[in-house]
Order: C-alpha cells, then structure tokens, then sequence
C-alpha cells in the first residue's frame, strides 16, 4: 500500500488538535474539566443513539439527553459539595441539598416513566428502544461523570497542596497515560510477533501476543507512574494499571462489536482520520467505572 501523504498529515493534524485540547482543558482548572467531558459526554450519546438507529431502532433522544444532562450534573455536584464540605468539616459524607434532591426526583422519575412515554411513541421495537435509551446514559455519559470524583481523590487522600487546591488532575492524566501506553504496547507487540487472533470476528487486528504483551508493559510503566506522580502507593498503580490493561482492552471490544453489529466503521468524524468521540474513549468509558470502584472499596 503506497503511502498517502495527506492522509497521514490529516491523522496527525486531528491527533494534535484533540490532545491540546484534552491537556488544555484537563490542566486549566476543575471548571473546564468537567464543561470539557460534560460536551464529551452529550456528543458520545448522539453517537451511541446514531449508531443504534442505523439497525433499526428509534431510541427517545430528548429523554435521553435529559437524562444524561441529569445525571452528568448530580454526580458533578456531589463531587464539588463533597470537596466543600470536607474542606469545611474536615470529614466526607455531605447530605443531599435542594437542587440534587431535585435532580434526583427527576431522574427516577424519568426512567420510570419512559415505558409510558414509549407506550405513546408508538414506535416499533418498543423494548429495544427502551433499553437503548436508558443504556446509553449508563454506557456513555456515567463513566464521564465519575472522571469527577477520580480527578478530586488525591484531596480525599490528603495529598493537598500548599492552597488547598482539591482538584488533582494527576491522576486523570496518569489513567490517560495508561490507556495511551496499553495501545501503543499492544499495536508494536501484535506487530512484531502477534499470530494468535484474540477475537477476529470482532477485531481482525488484535493479537493475544499483542494484548498480552501490551499488559505486561503497561504493568510495568506502572512503576514510572508512581516515581512521576505518587500520590497513590506503589500497588495502587499497579492494580489500576492492571485495570486499564484488562477493561480498556475489553472497552474497545465492546464498542468495535456495537460498531460490526450496525455494519459502520467510525462511530462518528468529529476528528478527521480518528473516527468519532467513542472510537477516541471507547477504552476510557470501560476504565473509569472500574477505577472509581477500586478507590471507593480500597
């Protein structure tokens, strides 16, 4: 295959634009990180009910949205009222105030109600539409909203700088790193040595060799990690490394089988050459509930 010139200038002028864009907004302040992935959140929603309507489905765009906008917004103010609370007390465990008891009340009333809302769609596939719309709140826009809590939890850990700043965008970066190191170990693996198909239907391209491969090494930068960032101990690095190895691998399964199942090839081209904004987080959308877990149970 001959090399396309613009092609590749294409892919990497996009590649540039988005991790400015990323770090930029990550490294800025709490603020426009949590704007940055609210706008991630909604716009991987269109793509996920976009990619469910080319099979034949019709979810509730409006409901959903509403409820992503619901749900992104409760757990995004948790977290800063937790963060005031416990700089104030000096103890986490802030209770509900008027405006998430609302927010609250109207999602579940919102989901409860979305069979009856359905019920007057009168849309075929009714279940399916049910399930599509609730599912891309939980699939796309949760594992965004919980990127708050872990950008915030080296302050629950006591790791404070001099002005008691809570936001620590250290370790959301140091998770980036990770799932940015696991696909580039993984892809030079595969490559090299890479013969035993790990899931051809799905991903033709993916290697045990490749992904095993990519494990180990992303295990091991684990190690660099920790003398670059701290924060957390050794051995938190390496289960949340171990994490990302495993459920980053298992996220972009899961979205190349979403993507095969409606027969398209990009969830989206927001960024030209990359595919949309699932293709881009695909492994971050599996990531994140998982981390969240192991610091919350730690």
């Amino acid at each position: 295959m001959a090399f396309d010139s613009k092609k590749f200038l294409v892919r990497t002028g996009s590649a540039a634009v988005f991790v400015i864009v990323l770090l930029g907004c990550i490294l800025w302040n709490y603020y426009s990180f949590a704007t940055l992935f609210f706008i991630v959140s909604l716009w991987g929603l269109h793509e996920f009910y976009k990619l469910m309507e080319v099979n034949g489905n019709k979810p509730n765009r409006i409901l959903g949205f509403a409820l992503g906008v619901i749900g992104y917004l409760f757990i995004s103010l948790r977290c800063i009222r937790e963060i005031l609370y416990s700089m104030e007390k000096n103890e986490f465990g802030a209770y509900l105030n008027w405006g998430e008891y609302i927010l609250l009340i109207i999602g579940i009333f919102l989901i409860i109600s979305t069979p009856i809302i359905e019920l007057f769609r009168n849309k075929e596939k009714p279940l399916e539409n049910i399930s599509v719309t609730l599912y891309g709140m939980l699939y796309v826009v949760i594992p965004f909203a919980l990127l708050n809590y872990i950008s915030c939890w080296p302050f629950r850990s006591g790791y404070i700088d001099s002005i008691g700043n809570p936001y620590k965008p250290t370790l959301v970066l140091a998770i980036f790193l990770l799932i940015w190191s696991n696909d580039t170990f993984a892809y030079l693996v595969g490559s090299f040595i890479g013969k035993n198909k790990m899931y051809e239907r799905i991903s033709p391209g993916k290697t045990w060799e490749g992904t095993i491969g990519g494990a180990l090494l992303t295990v091991a930068s684990s190690f660099l990690i920790y003398k670059w960032f701290g924060i957390l101990e050794l051995h938190d690095w390496i289960i949340i490394s171990a994490i990302v190895a495993v459920f980053g691998t298992l996220g972009d399964l899961v979205e190349s089988m979403l993507k095969r199942s409606v027969g398209v090839k990009d969830s989206g081209n927001i960024m030209p050459g990359h595919g949309g904004i699932l293709d881009r987080f695909d492994s971050l959308i599996m990531v994140s509930p998982f981390v969240f877990l192991y610091l919350i149970l730690k």
